[in-house]
């Protein structure tokens, strides 16, 4: 089996990308760039500018937000995405807990992929209003 199928399969498994048909799974596939990443790995750092949209195919990353950690994210979850819509700085830190498999896209990739496939777009924002609320329900001390 080739790289792509692969790739395409495993996204197939990804939340986010449910409800892409087989072509679709196909184009996305073929705008990330899938790459290992070692156990304790910084992949986002809190406050430096963000290029890198990430999803996890495998593993598992801690969040944390000034050095609290607020977060675990595994198979399935995705990040960096405020970063690309806003071009602003990012806005937590995300450290591989475990060895990791992620799919990255840079800000052109992003763009096409959220320009292109509108449901996903829209789970995208759906993520990020969850993130939303949950940071409202976050105790503040």
């Amino acid at each position: 089996m080739g790289g792509k199928n692969r790739k395409s399969e495993i996204l197939a498994g990804v939340p986010l990308f449910s409800g892409c048909d087989r072509k679709e799974l196909s184009q996305i596939s073929s705008l990330a760039t899938e790459i290992d990443v070692p156990e304790g790995k910084v992949l986002a750092q809190q406050g430096t500018p963000g290029r890198e949209f990430y999803v996890i195919l495998e593993g598992k990353a801690g969040v944390s937000i000034d050095g609290r950690d607020v977060a675990m994210l595994g198979t399935g979850d995705f990040f960096g995405e405020m970063a690309l819509l806003d071009q602003g700085l990012r806005v937590a830190t995300v450290t591989a807990e475990t060895p990791m498999e992620v799919a990255v896209l840079d800000p052109r990739e992003f763009a096409t992929l959220v320009e292109e496939h509108p449901g996903v777009a829209r789970k995208i924002m759906k993520g990020l209003a969850q993130r939303l609320r949950d940071s409202e329900r976050a105790p503040t001390h």
